[in-house]
């Protein structure tokens, strides 16, 4: 019966391979956009088609079902009208659209996402969540694989360096780290600091389980001056990403507005998840799921902010907080169940992690100071005290308090890690 089993599995990987083989080259598509708006609308207008040389994503599993992100990308061939590609993502032009400064002005940023790349025409969908949660064709992009206006120049284009290699990128979770603010005398930190983030990630349940799982790979990229830019205390240095503190007027966010530049520096290197490490003790971080993570290098918390951040991007992770400041409105309406596998309005419960709770458990659950890694539905989460909920009283998508994630934060990053090596 093993034996026949491991006949089956390998029959279907084959085919999934083959699937790969039909409709793609393996390399990358990256198509780029201005992303604009306010607080009542948004519209997208194309850039460019860009040729990127690796593709670092699973070649099994091209169709996402996980239902995450504020955005999906899906990829049809133009001839038979097939789904042959997609992913859900969010933005930081979708996180701006919930701030006070979207209800007074317009705003563009640039946005992009990447498929493997097609060996045929192909038409590319974007389609958004509407007020119900529900998502709904916004956008569509012909591609002409013979277009020669592709843009194949290799821009920003640095050596990578290997932090920690498993196996076939098809077969891992790949993550590239960019440097932000370390000088050409500081390339030595930026690899030990790469080193560092290794030792913080395999350091959390259950990523210390699933480190034959992953690849690291660094990019050797110096900037002009050290640091990153601090608005509030007029502190704008030269570097390669142009990350500041105070992004929405945040201090603790630090995030880039120039996507575009971060795209072209990953290029360098096979990636499914995008994290920059910014050369600065001062606290801080960000991440936004599927787009980029960024996180502080020489903190004494670095490495949690790097592994809470890594939850956000990769897994899809909400926060469990609900005391600190943010720049956000409304960003979770109580009359919706969130797309985040760790929060909920209840609205839609069969659908988190109501499964998992003991038999008899209440709703809400009361706070037990003994059990604080207890599961079950603690009210306040997602920015707000009431009417979110979040499956324990301490968790590191919570606080930092603990050292570990809540059950089930665990089970959503090993679907996840499955997700991409399976």
């Amino acid at each position: 019966m093993k034996k026949l089993f491991l006949i089956a599995f390998t029959l279907i990987t084959v085919s999934s391979f083959a699937q790969f083989d039909r409709w793609f080259h393996d390399k990358t598509l990256r198509m780029d956009y201005v992303h604009s708006g306010n607080d009542r609308n948004d519209y997208f207008t194309f850039d460019e088609f860009y040729e990127e040389p690796f593709w670092g994503g699973s070649k099994t599993n091209l169709i996402d079902d996980f239902n995450y992100g504020k955005y999906y990308v899906k990829v049809f061939d133009k001839e038979t009208k097939q789904e042959i590609y997609s992913r859900g993502f969010s933005t930081l032009f979708m996180e701006w659209k919930t701030t006070n400064e979207a209800k007074i002005t317009d705003r563009s940023m640039t946005e992009s996402v990447v498929m493997p790349f097609p060996k045929k025409d192909a038409m590319i969908e974007i389609h958004k969540r509407n007020k119900k949660g529900e998502f709904e064709k916004c956008w569509v992009k012909d591609f002409k694989v013979n277009d020669y206006f592709i843009n194949r120049e290799r821009r920003l284009e640095y050596p990578s360096f290997d932090v920690h290699i498993s196996g076939d990128p098809a077969k891992m979770v790949d993550i590239v780290i960019l440097p932000e603010g370390y000088t050409e005398a500081e390339m030595g930190k930026f690899i030990q600091d790469c080193k560092n983030f290794k030792e913080s990630l395999f350091s959390f349940d259950p990523y210390d389980k699933n480190t034959d799982k992953f690849n690291i790979r660094g990019v050797l990229a110096p900037s002009p001056e050290s640091g990153s830019d601090i608005p509030a205390d007029s502190v704008w240095v030269k570097t390669l990403l142009n990350t500041r503190f105070y992004t929405f007027d945040l201090e603790r966010y630090v995030m880039t507005h120039d996507f575009k530049s971060v795209r072209d520096l990953a290029a360098n290197a096979p990636y499914d998840q995008i994290y920059i490490l910014v050369n600065t003790p001062k606290y801080g971080g960000g991440a936004i799921y599927n787009f980029y993570s960024s996180s502080v290098s020489g903190n004494k918390v670095s490495g949690k902010i790097i592994i809470h951040e890594f939850g956000h991007a990769f897994v899809g992770l909400g926060d469990e907080y609900f005391s600190s400041k943010v720049a956000y409105n409304d960003f979770y309406p109580l009359d919706i169940e969130p797309w985040e596998p760790n929060i909920t309005t209840l609205v839609d419960f069969d659908s988190k992690w109501k499964s998992m709770l003991p038999e008899g458990t209440e709703i809400p659950t009361p706070i037990d100071k003994n059990a604080p890694h207890k599961i079950g539905v603690f009210e306040g989460a997602g920015y707000t005290s009431k009417g979110i909920y979040r499956p324990a009283d301490h968790c590191l998508m919570r606080s930092f308090l603990t050292n570990e994630f809540c059950p089930v934060c665990k089970a959503a990053i090993q679907r996840m890690i499955d997700f991409y090596t399976k």
